[in-house]
């Protein structure tokens, strides 16, 4: 489990997303998600298969055939999906694979770690930049910042 400093480095630190598994719908948490992103200046690539483009952005089959540098690879598929995302994301040189909720995967998340990439499991990119950051009013949702701190 990554600590909440080092979640915010992460989302302070890295600015280019390829989001495997971005559905072009709408209505899926992964679009929700990215545009999300996107609208906070983070760059998104989308990576599936079924589209030639989402979010006004070129989409490519897989994450090798990016061809420019990814600094994290956002993970929307099953758990049992994760290890060859995994293998691929050491393979173009990412440098955090972030797991989104409900998906993990011990042994690629340790194959992740020892290649020196790090790895966040069972956390949204969206929630955790909106608990961290704040953000627009995006959609109706106005997380604002969480802090302890009046």
């Amino acid at each position: 489990m990554q600590s909440t400093d080092t979640i915010k480095r992460i989302l302070k630190e890295y600015k280019t997303i390829a989001v495997v598994g971005l559905s072009g719908n709408w209505n899926r948490p992964s679009h929700f998600a990215a545009k999300y992103m996107k609208a906070h200046g983070y760059k998104i690539i989308p990576v599936n298969p079924g589209y030639e483009e989402i979010l006004g952005e070129k989409c490519y089959p897989s994450l090798l055939e990016i061809p420019e540098p990814v600094d994290i690879v956002d993970i929307f598929r099953r758990s049992r999906d994760v290890p060859p995302i995994v293998d691929d994301a050491i393979e173009i040189g990412a440098k955090v694979v972030w797991m989104q909720l409900t998906v993990e995967h011990e042994e690629a998340a340790q194959k992740a770690r020892e290649a020196g990439l790090e790895v966040v499991m069972d956390r949204c990119v969206k929630i955790e930049h909106g608990r961290f950051f704040g953000g627009i009013n995006f959609l109706g949702v106005n997380r604002g910042v969480i802090t302890s701190k009046k």
